[in-house]
């Protein structure tokens, strides 16, 4: 799949036309495009085969024929003459968070600094000290974005790992000589973050799997290649692994290579009091092999239930199954709708009715629209007026659906004192009030507690949105009290939202479970600003079975009825 290249070059775009002062309309254009071509769930190259890439939000002629001539000749001849005129330093000091375009050119053409290294330097001697606008708290900052920079290259969030790892597995999966064919390692596990793909293969023709694998389109360097098993670089810098293995060996593969490590190691000291021995290739008793087909026959083996690879960290799952009490895991399927959608009255992409075509499509059978609130002048945030508006059209369409509602709902901004962006006379108009900080996020972790606290406490907010402010390679997590906020959610009826948006995954697994110990419900949401995005709640059930959530835990696996009834304060 191109997209994330595709992607990649109009960020880089973006970083460039920041530099030269140019159109913020046409900047936009290009980050708006970036975003949504990484959200895309289809290869970009079956859209523009099919010219259907003016489908995709905030794609016009123009980037259109820069995608067709990407696919087609693997240049943007736009983009290739764009570089000529920055020096390549700049480009690569912007990728650090926290560094912008006026600052990456002082720190270019004062201190000649081209690159990571040289900025690492230059910090270490007190460089940056006196430039025009560098402060201390600055320089701090710096510090922080090489270190959340250098944390994104070593590793890849989850929605990318996926992709990357699609870009394998699909064609793998075609081929006559795969009969069976699965990711394995953290992947599998759905751990937020990736480091390398591992695929296991089954085949009666390793060699011709291995031919393939080598050669296929997102490869840049051929690592190493062996007859069952190989190692590629992606274009990306991804390390890939593609294992042949064989049929009766399978499940035992797939247990080992998914892991964890600490995982494994319980399970090898498991077998041993059962005088049996496991590894990669199945259960023996003495050199007898006992089986290895499927991971069912190896739990089975050593009297345990079957584990979801969600759950293998090794953290009372083992003790569990031996005694048949793990959780029902929420999937998927048991998702009823979405209750945090973004529209055209604010900063969405879509208009309300395309949001609720995508929702349906998907089986819900409810959207809750929340568009931001009045100060969040850079997101369109609503006027109180605007909110009137907004609530006819919504009553107006649903009028004419069946089987499906659209939820009047806001997404309201908390200010840096806890205050909302609306007055109560205003919230208790809504169905579903989500609340969530969009700024002060440097304050202390006793502030910003407070801030999520108070917001909990009002009675007309439902759910607190993306709670811990993280975005993956750009925004580490702020500090909270968990135990402080979820004894209040708890006392308040107030639920917190697993937000699925790519970047995001917030809550994380650790606070999901934290949360379900201490009696608060979780909402399931995308914070989609397009269609496509929809399709990222899977991300955040996979978060929500790694945080050992079952369907009962999530309150947007009910009926409407019951859940309307179910957040009432």
């Amino acid at each position: 799949m191109k997209n994330l290249e595709i992607a990649k070059i109009f960020r880089e775009i973006v970083s460039i036309l920041e530099i030269k002062g140019d159109n913020p309309f046409r900047i936009r254009a290009y980050e708006r495009a970036a975003q949504n071509i990484e959200n895309l769930t289809e290869d970009i190259e079956d859209y523009a085969r099919q010219d259907k890439l003016k489908q995709i939000p905030g794609i016009g002629d123009d980037l259109s024929d820069k995608i067709k001539e990407f696919v087609k000749t693997g240049k943007i001849k736009f983009y290739s003459q764009l570089k000529k005129q920055v020096p390549a330093g700049i480009l690569e000091l912007l990728e650090i968070p926290g560094i912008g375009p006026k600052t990456a050119k002082l720190l270019y053409e004062q201190l000649d600094i081209k690159k990571l290294s040289d900025l690492e330097k230059a910090i270490k001697n007190g460089k940056l000290a006196g430039l025009a606008g560098i402060k201390e708290k600055t320089v701090s900052n710096i510090v922080k974005g090489i270190e959340i920079l250098k944390q994104g290259r070593q590793r890849m969030s989850l929605a990318v790992a996926m992709q990357v790892a699609d870009g394998f597995i699909r064609p793998l999966e075609k081929l006559a000589q795969t009969k069976k064919i699965s990711s394995a390692g953290s992947l599998r596990r759905r751990k937020d973050t990736v480091r390398d793909i591992d695929i296991l293969i089954t085949s009666p023709d390793p060699a011709k799997i291995m031919d393939v694998f080598v050669k296929l389109p997102p490869v840049k360097d051929v690592l190493a290649k062996g007859p069952t098993k190989s190692s590629v670089r992606t274009k990306e810098g991804v390390q890939v692994d593609c294992r042949v293995v064989e049929e009766k060996s399978f499940g035992a593969a797939l247990v080992y290579f998914t892991g964890s490590k600490n995982f494994n190691i319980k399970l090898r000291r498991l077998a041993i009091k059962n005088g049996l021995k496991i590894n990669e290739y199945g259960v023996f008793k003495k050199d007898r092999f006992v089986c290895g087909r499927s991971e069912a026959e190896l739990f089975g083996a050593l009297r345990l239930a079957y584990i979801e690879p969600e759950l293998r960290e090794d953290n009372g799952e083992i003790e569990l199954a031996m005694q048949a009490r793990l959780p029902e895991l929420i999937s998927p399927k048991d998702i009823k709708g979405d209750l945090h959608v973004h529209s055209r009255w604010s900063d969405g992409n879509n208009s309300i009715e395309e949001m609720v075509e995508g929702c349906r499509k998907r089986n819900y059978s409810y959207v809750a629209i929340t568009d931001h609130s009045q100060g969040l002048k850079i997101a369109g945030g609503l006027s109180i007026a605007d909110l009137a508006k907004k609530k006819r059209q919504i009553e107006k369409l649903n009028k004419g659906l069946k089987n499906f509602t659209i939820l009047f709902a806001t997404e309201v901004d908390i200010d840096s004192e806890g205050k909302l962006d609306y007055p109560d006379s205003v919230l208790k108009e809504f169905d579903i009030v989500v609340a969530a900080i969009h700024s002060g996020f440097k304050q202390s972790r006793e502030k910003l507690t407070k801030r999520l606290i108070t917001a909990c406490e009002n009675r007309y907010v439902h759910i607190i949105a993306h709670p811990t402010g993280r975005l993956w390679g750009v925004r580490e997590a702020y500090a909270l009290d968990f135990y402080e906020l979820f004894k209040v959610a708890g006392q308040t009826n107030t639920s917190m939202e697993i937000n699925s948006f790519t970047q995001r995954l917030d809550l994380n697994d650790s606070n999901c479970r934290h949360a379900k110990e201490m009696g608060v419900k979780l909402a399931i949401s995308t914070d989609a600003h397009s269609r496509d995005q929809l399709n990222a709640m899977n991300l955040g059930v996979y978060v929500a079975r790694r945080g050992w959530l079952g369907k009962a835990n999530v309150i947007n696996t009910l009926p409407l009825d019951e859940l309307l009834k179910a957040i009432k304060k």
